[in-house]
């Protein structure tokens, strides 16, 4: 008994998934469902493994005192309600069970594409208020329409299959995809968002929510859109501008929206998109299937236990803690390498065709892969809506045609081993960031684009492209000290007639000062990125 991996189920599960644990000689399931954030907290660092849904809340007070806590596994596809930077900074791997959701999502965002092109909503309304309206429910068929995918991630390619099938044409919107067609060449790719919302009668949403995602179908692109076209949204609530949808289908633009997904859950009891007669809205049912959660929980189990007995990662949704055969300074350079990636991420708005690696210095040889994978982790991981970890973010890569290439060189300069990482977007266009570990063993970055400093990269950092011009960096000081954040370390680099400040901040950035920010003269462009903490 004292040898077994103690697994806390803070979740009902699936009975499917705790059969599965009681059945493993190695394991005891200890289910207490409905707990507190004071009393996980307390009893989570006795256990092994740490198995959620999305009823209970994994905060950085929870993690606080992780105990022999090594790895949480979430029933299901979204991480939202753990918190990713505490669990990555106490080496606690978070895994999700994604795969095993994908066709019961895909089949719910046909249903809602189906059943918008037929009225099934608001006809099924009518007979039950004893009404028999058969002309003002003609709908449309599917066959003979083009079917547009935005993301063709794993659940945008099991709806473009079931697509093809209803004999629709499928065209396809990924700027990670660097492919012309897919599918054996029925499907035709797009690398821009604006230019495939003219060649589809219908739009099916299946991206994470990012920066570079969120709001990306609202005012400005609907008028792109063909006249009459119908959304579905079953991804993540945010991607679609829902005021915009209401504004679209009065005018026309928009024949109707189905929305499984919503910017605030639940969906306000009095919002006008549950009473309009062209919206047809469905209470997050992408993954509620009998079969998806059985799914779902023994898949979550099994990749719990494989990772705690050593037997690989799957599904990781971080790789925080992850460490091999490495020196200190090869992991540092490690750990430095998936923070240059995520620092970088921002930038890439129009996808990434490849990634050139250069390790300068003897002692990065032998640590040349494994600094490569965490590279690309902190690259991709919030571009694309699959779990990636060190072992299958290169095989993810390759698939969409993301190619990379490493460079190693012995020569040391006087400041030591370094490393560069150049990336190449869709547009041909270049991106570059370098950095270093010196003698007091903290990753720093010395680079990005040409603008030369030496920052720690660690916690909430912001980044601001401006005009080289007086009165900016107080422009900005004033900004955060009406936002009331305070600045912890400042970088100004300038280039030409540009400057590129970076500042690490003490607390996030509200939304509203990001916003005034961007909208200041003088600003080219803001991001925020949030980095786990250095030790």
């Amino acid at each position: 008994m004292g040898d077994k991996f103690k697994i806390l189920a803070a979740d009902k599960l699936a009975q499917a998934g705790i059969d599965f644990v009681q059945s493993q000689p190695d394991a005891e399931l200890i289910s207490k469902p409905g707990l507190s954030e004071d009393e996980l907290a307390a009893i989570v660092g006795e256990h092994d493994g740490l198995i959620v849904r999305s009823g209970v809340t994994v905060t950085a007070k929870v993690l606080a005192n992780p105990g022999k806590l090594k790895a949480i596994a979430r029933a299901g596809v979204g991480v939202d309600n753990i918190d990713l930077q505490a669990a990555t900074e106490h080496g606690i791997l978070v895994m999700n069970s994604a795969e095993a959701s994908t066709l019961t999502t895909a089949e719910h965002a046909f249903a809602l594409m189906m059943a918008l092109a037929r009225h099934i909503g608001p006809a099924y309304k009518t007979m039950t208020e004893g009404g028999w309206d058969r002309s003002k429910f003609q709908g449309t068929q599917l066959a003979g329409k083009t079917l547009g995918v935005v993301g063709f991630g794993r659940i945008g390619r099991t709806v473009a299959e079931r697509a093809l099938a209803f004999e629709m044409g499928v065209v396809a919107y990924d700027p990670f995809f660097n492919k012309d067609t897919a599918m054996d060449g029925r499907v035709k790719m797009y690398k821009q968002f604006e230019k495939l919302l003219p060649h589809a009668d219908i739009l099916t949403f299946h991206v994470p929510l990012n920066d570079q995602t969120r709001g990306m179908l609202g005012s400005k692109t609907f008028p792109i859109c063909r006249p009459g076209v119908m959304v579905v949204n079953a991804s993540r609530g945010g991607v679609v501008d829902e005021q915009a949808v209401l504004e679209a289908v009065e005018t026309g633009q928009c024949g109707g929206a189905a929305l499984d997904v919503f910017t605030t859950e639940p969906l306000d009891a009095d919002s006008a998109l549950r009473r309009h007669p062209k919206v047809l809205v469905t209470p997050h049912l992408g993954a509620s299937t009998a079969e998806a959660q059985r799914a779902v929980s023994i898949d979550a189990a099994a990749g719990l236990l494989a990772y705690l007995r050593g037997d690989g990662i799957q599904g990781a949704v971080n790789a925080g803690g992850l460490r091999m055969d490495l020196n200190p300074v090869q992991s540092k350079f490690v750990e430095l390498a998936q923070r240059m990636g995520c620092l970088i991420s921002p930038m890439m708005t129009e996808g990434i065709s490849q990634v050139t690696f250069e390790l300068r210095g003897k002692t990065l040889q032998p640590a040349a892969g494994t600094i490569e994978r965490m590279s690309l982790v902190g690259l991709l991981r919030c571009h694309l809506d699959v779990p990636l970890n060190i072992v299958n973010v290169r095989h993810i890569a390759e698939q969409r045609g993301i190619t990379t290439r490493t460079i190693t060189s012995e020569e040391d300069k006087l400041e030591g081993p370094q490393l560069s990482i150049e990336i190449e977007a869709g547009d041909g266009s270049k991106h570059k960031i370098v950095g270093r570990v010196y003698h007091d063993m903290q990753p720093r970055v010395v680079e990005i684009n040409g603008y030369r400093m030496d920052m720690v990269p660690t916690g909430v950092m912001l980044l601001i492209f401006n005009q080289d011009m007086p009165g900016m960096v107080g422009l900005v000081g004033a900004e955060l000290g009406e936002a009331k954040v305070n600045i912890a370390d400042m970088a100004i680099s300038r280039q030409d007639n540009t400057a590129l400040m970076v500042l690490k901040l003490d607390d996030p950035l509200p939304e509203s000062a990001l916003n005034r920010l961007n909208h200041r003269p003088g600003i080219l462009k803001v991001t925020v990125v949030e980095l786990p903490k250095t030790r």
